[in-house]
């Protein structure tokens, strides 16, 4: 490559227009963390060691919703370009690494989430001891362990010096082994992407089948029918929220890779992995649903929460009636003595 293209290629910039990407981010931090925080607090309140495989799970997926609004407040000020030269630096080596292992630790539990949600109605043998606590725990840390091994060399691998400039593209500060680790990084987490997805696609399509094969018996066919609708939705939105980053990413990353050295289509390639990694990050905003939907004592500790709650407010009312009952009855006995 010529010396006049590698100074087109140092001087393409491709994040100067994150302005709508913040004000998303910035939204979904307002609507998730609430919820995310009832959920914590619900779960703590809980106090019960987690004898169910899909509670295990949701609460894996609690952790890593939580680990991904703690990173976040990093990338918006970043996107921003609101923060000083060594946060948008640490945000590149630490927080934006934290969004992908939270990332890619939510989309695995969610898929363990589907699966185990087809296993309850189908129980053999083997998914009893599939469906076991102890077994989902140590499936749990396994992941866990995986993404940090994957995941954390991008936080230690050294880092170029470069000169303070307004927009930071991460990709810029790493220099040969950390950009080739970051790629690696890339193809193993879309690797594990498809194979969730295949788990996912089995499940939704043994669901299917079972539905299919219960029409002649109408009490069957109402249980087989209830678990499609639970397994379809959730595999609804595993499909809404990732397929389409996981479109994007490959070819951004061959970009990041200067394999693609083309400008605009750098520009295109960051903003559709901007838009589709936002609509992966959606889904903060709804897991509380999910744990509401799925985890009978967590869905006990909200309902008992609004109605307390309810009756607090009730007797504040009452009491407030009662107040105003005795001032307007000592008014009239004044006015009677008058």
């Amino acid at each position: 490559m010529s010396s006049s293209n590698r100074s087109a290629g140092e001087a393409c910039i491709v994040n100067n227009h994150m302005g709508p990407f913040t004000v998303l981010y910035i939204l979904i931090l307002i609507v998730g963390l609430p919820g995310n925080l009832l959920s914590l607090w619900a779960f703590i309140r809980c106090r019960r060691p987690q004898k169910q495989s899909a509670s295990v799970y949701l609460v894996n997926l609690l952790v890593a919703d939580i680990l991904l609004l703690i990173a976040l407040p990093f990338k918006i000020l970043k996107d921003l370009g609101a923060a000083p030269w060594n946060l948008m630096v640490f945000h590149c080596q630490a927080s934006a690494v934290t969004i992908y292992i939270s990332l890619y630790a939510s989309i695995t539990f969610l898929a363990f989430i589907i699966t185990d949600r087809y296993l309850q109605d189908h129980q053999t043998v083997r998914s009893l001891q599939l469906q076991e606590a102890s077994f989902a725990w140590l499936l749990s840390i396994v992941v866990w362990m995986l993404l940090l091994l994957i995941m954390v060399p991008n936080m230690a691998l050294p880092i170029k010096q470069i000169k303070v400039q307004q927009y930071l593209s991460c990709s810029s500060l790493k220099m040969g082994i950390s950009l080739h680790w970051h790629a690696l990084t890339i193809f193993l987490c879309t690797a594990l992407f498809l194979n969730t997805s295949a788990a996912v696609l089995i499940s939704s399509s043994l669901a299917l089948k079972g539905l299919l094969r219960s029409r002649s018996d109408p009490k069957l066919w109402v249980d087989a029918k209830r678990v499609v609708v639970s397994v379809s939705a959730m595999a609804l939105a595993y499909i809404l929220s990732f397929i389409p980053y996981h479109t994007v990413r490959t070819p951004y990353t061959l970009a990041q890779t200067k394999v693609i050295t083309d400008c605009q289509t750098k520009k295109e390639l960051f903003l559709g992995k901007e838009s589709t990694l936002l609509l992966s990050v959606l889904h903060v905003c709804f897991d509380p649903l999910l744990f509401f939907h799925l985890d009978a004592p967590f869905r006990e500790i909200i309902r008992k929460m609004f109605l307390c709650r309810g009756r607090q407010a009730d007797s504040a009312v009452g009491e407030q009636a009662a107040e105003e009952i005795m001032l307007q009855t000592t008014c009239a006995k004044q006015d009677a003595a008058v």
